[in-house]
């Protein structure tokens, strides 16, 4: 994949974000670390309720429980919101291009908080989870991709 010069790569899962920036050519990708971020996100079962609410027909017999919430993806979209919101920031520079590297859901989530502009100026979203990887590692994989 041509990757232009000084373009933005993020990796990002729920809860690793990794941003790069190319250094090299359309030929030759070498990235730069810019920021990274680690959060822990706890199971849901570490920080939900013990278990869900119950709820009554007004007329009959019948019950049902309300849906628990998942407090773990609930996190690492919030994550995923806040990392949007710095992708934001660092494409603000006039004419730059990025790179969105994610697993489906959190690339999903993404999306929704991305500016029009940041959005319109992506080269590509490539729906894998590569944020544990190194620079070189991610820059081989862009190498690799068609385009």
């Amino acid at each position: 994949m041509l990757i232009a010069h000084d373009a933005l790569i993020m990796a990002i899962d729920g809860g690793h974000m990794s941003l790069f920036r190319n250094k090299g050519n359309e030929r030759e990708t070498v990235l730069e670390l810019l920021a990274q971020e680690h959060r822990v996100t706890p199971a849901t079962s570490e920080l939900g309720d013990d278990r869900p609410g119950r709820m009554f027909q007004s007329v009959g017999h019948a019950r049902g429980a309300y849906e628990t919430t998942d407090w773990h993806q609930k996190l690492e979209d919030e994550f995923a919101e806040e990392m949007a919101a710095l992708f934001n920031f660092h494409m603000n520079d006039d004419g730059r291009k990025g790179v969105l590297i994610a697993p489906p859901r959190t690339l999903g989530t993404i999306r929704r908080y991305l500016h029009p502009d940041a959005r319109a100026r992506l080269i590509a979203e490539i729906d894998k989870d590569y944020a544990g990887r190194t620079a070189l590692e991610i820059a081989k994989l862009l190498d690799k991709l068609p385009g």
